[in-house]
Order: C-alpha cells, then sequence, then structure tokens
C-alpha cells in the first residue's frame, strides 16, 4: 500500500481540496502542521492520481508532495484518523410540533454509544467514497438536514452525488421515504449500498452521470407526485449550477452543499431563480457553506 501526500499551505489549503476531490473522489485523509495542511491519498501505485495532475489541482499552493510504502500494521494508524462525528439537532425558537435526534456517526470499528431515544446512531464505513460525516460540507448538509426535518414534512428524498451514502442513510432514519440515492461512481454505488446494509436501511441506488443523464422518477413534472420531494445535492459548485437543467422538476425543498463560502451567494441565487426557490437556511464552516432552498 502506497500513501501519496501532498502539503499545501493554510491559506489555500480547502481551495486545493475542492480541486483534488475530482482527481480523487473516494476523499482525502486531512492533517495539520502548523501553516502547512496535509492531504493523503491511500491506494495501489496504479490507483493513484498521477503527480502532474496532483501539482495542477494544488498550484501555487503546493509545497511539496511525497509517496512513502506503509508497513503491514497501516490500517491501524488509519482507523485512529476516523473518529466519530456528532451533528447536534437544531434549536427551536418555538415549541416544536415534532423532535429530531442528534446523529452520531461512527466507523464499524468504533463502539456503539449507549443507546437513546434522541440520537440516531450510524455506522460508515471510511475510504470506499466521499463522505463519512468528517468534512465540513458533510457536516453542514447533514445540520441542515435535522433543520428540515424539524420544521416540514418527512417525504421521499432524492440524494444526489451519493458518495458514501451518508446523507441518504441519515435521511432514512430520520423518517424519509423513499429515499433515492445517484451517483456517477461504481465505487460509490458499491459503497452506500454496503453502508445501507450495515445500517438497515433501504436505498434505490442508481449509477447516473448528472451531465449528461437524466436523474431518476422520484422527481417528476407531474405536479402532484413531486410535491414534498426533498433532494440533497452535496457537490461541488459546477454540478450544483447544472442541476436546474437535470431536475425535471423543482424539489419542494433542496440542500445544497460543498460550496465554498464565497460562491454561496452565486449559486444560490441561480438555482433559486431557475426553479422558483427561495433561500430558507444557509451555514458555513471555515471557507464551506451549504444552503436550503424551498419553494415556499
Amino acid at each position: 500500500m502506497i500513501r501519496l501526500a501532498l502539503r499545501v499551505h493554510r491559506a489555500h489549503a480547502e481551495l486545493v481540496l475542492a480541486e483534488l476531490l475530482e482527481l480523487a473522489p473516494a476523499g482525502v485523509e486531512e492533517a495539520s502542521d502548523g501553516e502547512l495542511v496535509e492531504y493523503a491519498i491511500y491506494g495501489a501505485p496504479g490507483e493513484l492520481p498521477s503527480l502532474p495532475n496532483l501539482r495542477a489541482a494544488a498550484g501555487d499552493a503546493l509545497v511539496e508532495i511525497s509517496t512513502r510504502e506503509l508497513p503491514d500494521d497501516w490500517q491501524q494508524a488509519w482507523r485512529r484518523f476516523h473518529r466519530p462525528v456528532v451533528i447536534n439537532p437544531p434549536r427551536a425558537l418555538t415549541a416544536p410540533a415534532r423532535r429530531v435526534p442528534e446523529l452520531r456517526i461512527r466507523p464499524p470499528w468504533e463502539p456503539a454509544s449507549a443507546p437513546s431515544p434522541t440520537r440516531e446512531e450510524i455506522v460508515i464505513e471510511p475510504g470506499q467514497a466521499f463522505g463519512t460525516g468528517a468534512h465540513a460540507s458533510t457536516r453542514l448538509c447533514l445540520e441542515l438536514l435535522l433543520s428540515l426535518a424539524l420544521h416540514e414534512r418527512r417525504g421521499p428524498l432524492l440524494d444526489i452525488g451519493t458518495g458514501s451514502g451518508v446523507l441518504a442513510i441519515a435521511a432514512a432514519r430520520l423518517g424519509f421515504a423513499p429515499v433515492f440515492a445517484v451517483d456517477h461512481e461504481r465505487e460509490s454505488i458499491a459503497a452506500a449500498r454496503h453502508n445501507a446494509a450495515l445500517n438497515g436501511v433501504q436505498l434505490t441506488l442508481q449509477r447516473l452521470d448528472l451531465r449528461t443523464q437524466a436523474l431518476p422518477g422520484l422527481c417528476t413534472r407531474d405536479a402532484e407526485r413531486s410535491e414534498g420531494i426533498v433532494a440533497t445535492a452535496n457537490l461541488l459548485a459546477p454540478l450544483l449550477l447544472e442541476l436546474p437543467r437535470a431536475l425535471p422538476s423543482a424539489p419542494a425543498h433542496l440542500i445544497a452543499g460543498g460550496l465554498l463560502a464565497e460562491q454561496l451567494q452565486a449559486v444560490s441565487s441561480s438555482i433559486a431563480a431557475q426553479l422558483g426557490m427561495r433561500e430558507r437556511e444557509r451555514r458555513s464552516s471555515g471557507v464551506w457553506a451549504a444552503v436550503w432552498l424551498s419553494l415556499n
């Protein structure tokens, strides 16, 4: 097994990560070292992105690229990197008609927490596809999903670019149904199917390229069927800007993540104008942001 690492300046780290995820959609390991941030990818030599592509992704932020062969116990160190993530429920300004639990997302080797009616435990196998709940863009989408579940009816949901399946699985555990999930990566569909089984939830999964293929029949031009549909899309800005074209009709609600904070206003305004939606809530963490749009 090979570990390939890029070290970049902190000021440009999140911009580099956004580019790097295009080359390594399975996700990356992130570590800090003073004013530098290190991103690492694991794989066999033929499975890793080429060095010229990595240099292009890092641009002027690049400090160094290094590779090393890992010892036989590398998996134990890798496991120590992935820790449980807790997403707290939103605070309601008035007494809510319904309640939502906190979400605790953990890898399968971490022990489950004590059973609680106020917590949903979600198990995600890391390393197979992007989205373990640890990255800010995923956390922000989960926070908005909890907010939506608190205030709105929980009906059908479509997760676009599902990755590991974490958003779709969380939605199913919160009571959204049916839940559809699509991704253009074969590995992501396999990972989402595996993680759905780990969590005992039912997902309808489909491999699909958003740029060239129509989204599945959950989104329809039939207004009666499209009423109440929620769409989640934790993608990068160029793909989010293509969503209005790919959707047969506007969903009742859309949670869009994977945005840099400086991109949020332009992307939110574009989607809202094309689909006739309005912004309900936005959240940010560091340089990352996510937004909840609604038809009403």
